[in-house]
């Protein structure tokens, strides 16, 4: 096997394994991400959803918590990487009463053409996503000029002190689930040429929400 095939072998199974892990967190995650929500990421789902207009993909659409938040003229496509989480998406979108299209697939890859969408999504997920760098390429690319990125995610603390506590944090959480607590996505968004609109960032820095526009006519 050549370099290129060993290559993709290696990726293909660290596909597999994090597809396999997120399968079996689809049935403890909403109470999991519902504590987090209430203590550390206050509104910024409704926040994240309120910006997003037109064609919307939501990557790593998860169990499908942000579905009953956006406003009801968008049209929305959502991705996972796992099938069991969309699974129940699809049952909390017909729950809410809400017609959304959820496939299954990775954020390194996204199967969709250059300009598919007016706005991508996506809320606490490029923690998890292994090679995050690409996945912000990814949802650059399926960007219609003058489409908005909305990004929501804990981020390298702005406290050294708890940015410490977040480096011995992930010696578990990276092996164990892939999660990543100092990454910073605002550097990847600006890198790319994308024009920040809007940027907060909360509890001592470590949550940080972006709205960023592509280039453009609006």
């Amino acid at each position: 096997m050549d370099e290129l095939g060993r290559t993709m072998a290696r990726t293909g199974s660290r596909t597999t394994r994090w597809e396999q892990y997120w399968d079996r967190k689809s049935t403890s995650y909403d109470k999991e991400i519902g504590v987090l929500d209430r203590r550390v990421f206050g509104d910024s789902r409704q926040w994240a959803c309120s910006h997003a207009t037109g064609d919307v993909l939501e990557v790593a659409v998860g169990i499908g918590l942000n579905l009953p938040l956006y406003a009801d003229d968008v049209v929305i496509t959502g991705l996972d990487i796992s099938e069991q989480m969309l699974d129940l998406a699809r049952s909390r979108a017909q729950h809410v009463g809400r017609e959304v299209t959820l496939r299954q697939g990775t954020a390194h890859a996204l199967p969709f053409d250059d300009g598919s969408f007016d706005t991508v999504v996506c809320t606490l997920g490029l923690c998890a996503i292994p090679d995050h760098e690409t996945a912000v390429d990814e949802m650059v690319r399926v960007l219609r000029p003058g489409g908005r990125l909305i990004l929501v995610d804990h981020v390298a603390s702005s406290s050294r002190l708890a940015r410490g506590v977040q480096w011995l944090v992930e010696r578990i959480t990276i092996p164990m689930a892939g999660e990543h607590f100092r990454r910073r996505p605002l550097h990847l968004v600006q890198g790319r040429g994308l024009e920040v609109e809007l940027r907060q960032r909360f509890k001592l820095g470590v949550v940080e929400r972006l709205v960023a526009r592509k280039p453009g006519d609006q």
